[in-house]
Parts: structure tokens; sequence; C-alpha cells
């Protein structure tokens, strides 16, 4: 079994509030939810309305697999209209 999490920080500089943050973030997880098994949740800068931190976790049998699942979410979060990525790393356990 192969689990490997990967740790994104995200920058929104259109967003000019919360909600306006919200949004774009919501959007992201909701088509990464929809299109890959994984699990993904908003970990930090929950107060910051320009930046966000998201955790996403992906499981799987093969490391070949899980690694393919994890570069097709940064190339859907890095072409997410309203978010750029600044920085990503992953971890294997």
């Amino acid at each position: 079994m192969v689990i490997t999490l990967m740790q994104v920080q995200l920058s929104i500089p259109a967003s000019h509030s919360l909600k306006e943050k919200r949004m774009v973030v919501k959007s992201v997880k909701d088509r990464i939810r929809h299109r890959f098994n994984v699990s993904i949740s908003e970990i930090g800068d929950h107060e910051q309305w320009n930046s966000s931190v998201l955790g996403i976790a992906c499981i799987g049998t093969d490391s070949k697999y899980v690694d393919t699942v994890l570069n097709d979410v940064i190339r859907l979060i890095d072409q997410a209209p309203g978010a750029h990525i600044i920085d990503y790393y992953q971890e294997r356990l």
C-alpha cells in the first residue's frame, strides 16, 4: 500500500474578501473531488483572503499510479481560474 500526502500553497490574487476566496477554493476542491479519488481539505491560511493551503491524500497499491494521480491533480489546480500554485511538496509514508 502506498500513501502519499501533498501540501499545495495557493495564491488567489483576484480575491478581495474571505467570501471570494472561499468561492475559488470550493471550486478547486469540487473539481478535484469530482475527477479524482483523493481526499482534499483546506489546511492553512484560513483567515488570509488572498492565499490558501490545501492538503491532499492519495492511497493506492502502486506508487506509479499514485504519482500519476497527484501530478494530474497539480495540473488541474494549475489550470483553475483564480488560483495560482506558489509551492507544493509530496511526502510518501
